[in-house]
């Protein structure tokens, strides 16, 4: 069995999920979000078909995928990656693949890396932090897709940034702005062409 993504814990309150148009339990694809853990932003995640969970500083519990749960009503239909930072990416990227996490591949952005691992229904996204002290990875943010990313822009409005070309062919991105006041970054995208 390979690694996959099944839950991710965060700190921000279930009303300020809602508030964004996510129906309660919040589930994305087969991953469950459990909200409302004492801290900041993401604070852990759940994995399957892994010997651990706690991967180079990041925590984690080991569980199986749940139900999607309930409709959304702002279009979410899942969750495209998530995203961790690391001061250092040669580090990070050995502990990932000890734990059955093999990289897919690497993409540079001027002196920076990012490396990418699919976890099941989601991919994982390390970037380098070269700037960043020393210390262990750490949980950034997340990307959610949208079934109508144009819809979701109108209902959210000045909470969510300007839709924009993706990296990504044939996709486009938006950046929830922090006055929707979640603690971790969350940006929506279109779904994969054809899908």
């Amino acid at each position: 069995m390979s690694a996959r993504l099944t839950g991710l814990t965060l700190a921000d309150a279930p009303s300020s999920w809602e508030a964004l148009g996510f129906a309660l339990p919040v589930g994305l694809g087969g991953v469950a979000l459990t909200l409302g853990a004492p801290g900041r932003g993401i604070m852990g995640w759940t994995l399957d078909g892994v010997p651990s969970a706690e991967v180079d500083g990041l925590p984690g519990a080991i569980g199986p995928a749940v139900p999607s749960g309930a409709r959304h009503p702002n279009g979410a239909i899942g969750l495209d990656h998530v995203v961790v930072t690391t001061p250092d990416f040669d580090r990070t990227s050995a502990a990932l693949a000890a734990a059955g996490m093999p990289l897919r591949r690497v993409r540079r952005v001027g002196v920076r890396r990012q490396g990418f691992r699919r976890l099941g229904p989601a991919i994982l996204e390390v970037v380098e932090a070269r700037d960043a002290a020393p210390g262990p990875a750490a949980f950034w943010g997340l990307v959610v897709v949208v079934s109508d990313l144009d819809a979701l822009a109108a209902r959210l409005g000045e909470r969510l940034g300007a839709v924009k070309p993706a990296v990504q062919p044939g996709r486009r991105i938006a950046t929830l702005r922090r006055e929707a006041g979640l603690g971790q970054a969350v940006a929506f995208m279109d779904p994969e062409p054809g899908r």
